[in-house]
């Protein structure tokens, strides 16, 4: 069935535009200027309409799985529903997974736990057409993890598995190279300072083996598919040159100008958290994502554990950094699809997939009027 928006104000690479949008499960058939006076055609009110909004990296899952403390879901698919809902309602029309492989030892231990029926319930929701978006599975793989291997051989060659990244949780490296930050997180999630204390001992002494050994089996695992594979946490010049090395494409969440600035000028694409614009800065003492996007050291955006997110801080970096909208946008739709290689989507053009989102903006705040996937309102 046919879709008119009229009256919209279209966001689109290099510019706002008011005028009319049409589409169909086939894909987007129109982008004009201008006003219709088709009888079915929808005033927009001037919302803003812009791509369906491309999610790489969200933790959001397993919260679904795991809603309490070790407390553990007992129907997969029904928490995987929930969170496809949710990731609707954030104008999500595509979402890579981030399911977790591996633990950082005795960190997250309920990871291990829920892996396998994490996968399966992805698998069983695609299979079954009930999901609202389109679902990929981004592999976590914690290179701490002495079981790693054994986790994610399995799904070597699964469809769903369409992006890799490399871990390293390793207290006093990358994100948690402070320990003072990574105590006040985990005191905060319950351990005690002793259990804290204890697990930095163990995780410093095994980690650093399991690391080395792990890196390069990751990445021979999954090479011959082509799969793009992601660095993570990068702080350092080294760190970047190692991802290099192994053949990755993008640099996610790096924690200082230094390693964004080597990411950049080496050619790798840097993605980092939208929770940190929102909130004006990293829970964990990383570099201010808004001060990357100032520099021209940011290519895109992941809601990373708050699927909201991802609107919001596009509204901010347009009106508190300098960002035109439109290039704020191109964050968390073409750029993120560009740089996955999803050349079907992410912008407003005719032939490409019908996945759009509508809203206004009340200040700093994004107002959802409607999402559709692939022509099909899914919000």
């Amino acid at each position: 069935m046919q879709t008119v928006l009229t009256n919209a104000r279209l966001i689109l690479e290099d510019e706002v535009v008011t005028g009319t949008i049409v589409f169909d499960e086939s894909g987007i058939t129109a982008v004009d200027q201008g006003l219709s006076s088709l009888p079915s055609a929808i005033d927009a009110g001037g919302d803003y309409v812009a791509p369906g909004l491309v999610e790489m990296h969200t933790d959001n899952m397993e919260k679904h799985f795991m809603p309490r403390p070790k407390v553990f879901w007992p129907n997969g698919l029904a928490a995987a529903l929930v969170h496809d809902a949710q990731m609707a309602a954030a104008g999500v029309t595509t979402v890579y997974d981030a399911i977790c492989a591996g633990t950082p030892f005795s960190a997250k231990d309920y990871r291990k736990d829920i892996f396998a029926d994490v996968m399966k319930a992805l698998a069983e929701g695609r299979r079954e057409g009930v999901f609202r978006i389109d679902h990929r599975i981004h592999m976590r793989c914690e290179l701490t993890s002495p079981g790693l291997l054994e986790d994610i051989e399995p799904y070597q060659n699964d469809d769903l598995v369409q992006l890799v990244s490399l871990m390293d949780h390793t207290p006093g490296q990358r994100q948690w190279r402070n320990l003072e930050h990574l105590k006040t997180y985990a005191v905060g999630n319950g351990k005690t300072v002793a259990e804290f204390e204890e697990d930095v001992v163990m995780r410093q002494q095994e980690g650093a083996a399991n690391v080395s050994s792990n890196w390069s089996a990751v990445v021979e695992l999954f090479r011959a598919r082509g799969i793009p594979i992601a660095t993570h946490d990068d702080t350092t010049v080294e760190h970047v040159e190692e991802g290099i090395a192994s053949g990755a494409v993008i640099s996610e969440f790096p924690t200082t100008v230094e390693a964004a600035q080597a990411a950049k000028q080496r050619g790798l694409a840097t993605i980092a958290g939208a929770p940190n614009v929102v909130r004006g800065g990293s829970h964990s003492g990383g570099v201010s994502v808004s001060e990357l996007a100032e520099k021209g050291l940011l290519d895109g955006l992941s809601s990373d554990y708050v699927p909201a997110s991802l609107l919001q801080a596009v509204l901010k970096l347009h009106a508190d950094h300098g960002l035109g909208l439109p290039d704020a946008m191109g964050m968390v739709t073409w750029k993120v699809a560009d740089i996955l290689g999803l050349k079907d989507r992410g912008h407003l053009r005719t032939g490409l997939r019908a996945d759009l989102v509508r809203f206004k903006a009340l200040g700093p705040t994004p107002v959802l009027a409607a999402v559709w996937s692939q022509g099909h309102r899914a919000f």
